[in-house]
């Protein structure tokens, strides 16, 4: 093979005019492999070894050795070097990558014709001979080449390494051919959602799915997408939480059951949100809230030794230490140890007060605000953001969901709820309850959420009166728990913002 790659072929194009020029030689050089006999996209071939397994396997090969091994692997080709009779590959497969020597007396002219026509970014398949190098490269010595696909499109500029963020989340092909690195992040997010599932169904739970299109959306405060099904003329819904369906298939006699599911909402875009998210949660017949902390804080505590051998990650600088038991705190007690306000004992009017006096800036107008949402925007606003190590927010106010059950004893035990969310790096991770069984106090606190929507709070919940009409069927005490599995990733890959643990991330429309 005597052609070299033209430098201006690996180069980012900015050129419209010259990209078209390149891309156009590109798609020639497919007729001219066709001519030549061989097919420019064949159907398959029968890969049989992969780069890294090649690799282990001769590692203790010697310089300038050869093994009596034949390989046959497959792969993009992502450098050429053509040294007049010996030409080298640089190949790269899912695994990694292996040097391929092709020497031009070993074939034949059409072949070599066939090398001649090879651009970076091409598919081909090599078997031949593995050895290693004078200067300690493992190698194979080519005995045949077949070609698999013609990329026509030339990378882009600096394309080992890509840089560019927004590039990189719109095409996460460039940004995986580019960082061979970013393909463990996804390894790794596939094995901690398949360790969530191994740790729950050894718990006797039950994976199920629940609905993606609802005609009424509910489980969480959240501003839901919404379209329109035309064949029934009626409007639809993206789920924002399976909650209320898992319970349904309580009540129906499954005692423990999980979904792991694509959940959307219609807020915020920001290093921690996207539109659509990755949500497990869980339910347990004759559970509390307690059994639910105790569940989620060993599941993760060996998810993440699993993923990293330890309990302990250092995220950005920041160590966390994932070894159960996490701390318990209450919401009270954090604001006012943060704040100095000390809310559970103090009327809303006083609260508002202390506010003001202290001269903190809350993002919501503090005299819109009830009781309990007063307390809930101090700890958002003041306390989410120094909860570092995984700890559980125990104790919400009643305002903070219409779905929990009080608290069983304390003197304010009317206006708090059995609620926790596990927090991480100031990040809300999860939230549990010890669920609300009682139908007719359900039907009032749904109510409320009804007249909210319709007064305008757009985060509020419909009435969904066949929800209401399962838990009259009957639902036995049951401990719950969603978890934001895309957080979770973050933290146990290292990654500083959703999109990088996202393969296809929602990016804002180009003009």
């Amino acid at each position: 093979m005597e052609k070299e790659i033209k430098k201006e072929e690996i180069n980012e194009v900015e050129d419209k005019g010259r990209l078209v020029e390149i891309m156009k030689a590109r798609t020639e050089r497919i007729q001219e492999i066709e001519k030549l006999g061989f097919q420019a996209f064949p159907f398959s071939f029968k890969k049989k070894n992969n780069n890294s397994e090649l690799q282990e396997k001769f590692k203790e090969l010697e310089k300038e050795k050869s093994s009596d091994f034949t390989a046959i692997t497959a792969g993009r080709i992502n450098g050429l070097r053509g040294m007049g009779q010996l030409s080298f590959i640089d190949l790269m497969d899912e695994t990694g990558k292996i040097q391929v020597l092709i020497q031009a007396a070993s074939f034949n002219e059409k072949q070599n014709k066939l090398f001649s026509l090879l651009d970076v970014g091409d598919f081909i398949g090599v078997k031949g001979i593995v050895f290693r190098t004078k200067r300690g490269e493992l190698s194979i010595k080519a005995s045949k080449i077949d070609f698999l696909a013609k990329s026509i499109r030339p990378l882009p500029e600096k394309w080992h390494g890509l840089k560019d963020i927004e590039v990189r989340y719109r095409k996460r092909y460039l940004d995986m051919i580019s960082n061979p690195t970013v393909k463990d992040v996804f390894r790794k997010r596939s094995l901690i959602i398949q360790e969530i599932r191994n740790y729950l169904n050894k718990k006797k739970f039950l994976e199920v799915e629940t609905p993606l299109l609802q005609s009424i959306y509910g489980g969480g405060k959240a501003k839901p997408f919404k379209s329109h099904l035309n064949d029934l003329d009626m409007d639809v819904f993206l789920s924002i939480s399976p909650e209320l369906y898992l319970k349904r298939l309580v009540v129906g006699g499954f005692e423990r059951v999980y979904s792991i599911c694509k959940n959307f909402r219609n807020e915020s875009v920001d290093r921690s949100h996207n539109p659509e998210f990755t949500m497990l949660e869980f339910y347990s017949a004759y559970w509390d809230v307690n059994d639910v902390m105790k569940t989620t804080e060993k599941m993760l505590e060996g998810i993440a030794i699993k993923i990293n051998g330890t309990t302990k990650v250092d995220y950005l600088g920041q160590e966390v230490d994932f070894k159960a038991p996490w701390p318990r705190k209450r919401m009270v007690d954090l604001v006012k140890e943060i704040t100095g306000i000390d809310v559970e004992h103090l009327s809303a009017e006083k609260i508002k007060i202390e506010i003001q006096e202290k001269k903190l800036k809350l993002e919501k107008d503090p005299n819109s605000m009830s009781y309990g949402l007063l307390i809930q925007e101090l700890f958002e606003t003041f306390c989410e953001e120094k909860l570092i190590q995984p700890t559980f927010v125990i104790e919400h106010p009643q305002e903070s969901t219409p779905l929990c059950k009080n608290l069983r004893k304390g003197t304010n035990k009317e206006k708090f709820i059995e609620r926790v969310e596990p927090y991480c790096l100031g990040m809300e991770i999860g939230n549990g309850y010890s669920e609300l069984n009682n139908p007719v106090k359900q039907k009032l606190l749904l109510e409320e959420q009804a007249r909210e929507l319709r007064a305008g709070n757009e985060e509020a919940n419909p009435m969904d009166f066949d929800f209401i009409e399962a838990i009259e069927t009957g639902l036995p005490p049951t401990g719950g728990m969603g978890i934001g599995v895309d957080r979770i990733v973050m933290i146990l890959t290292k990654s500083y913002s959703i999109r990088d643990i996202i393969l296809f991330p929602f990016m804002k429309k180009i003009d």
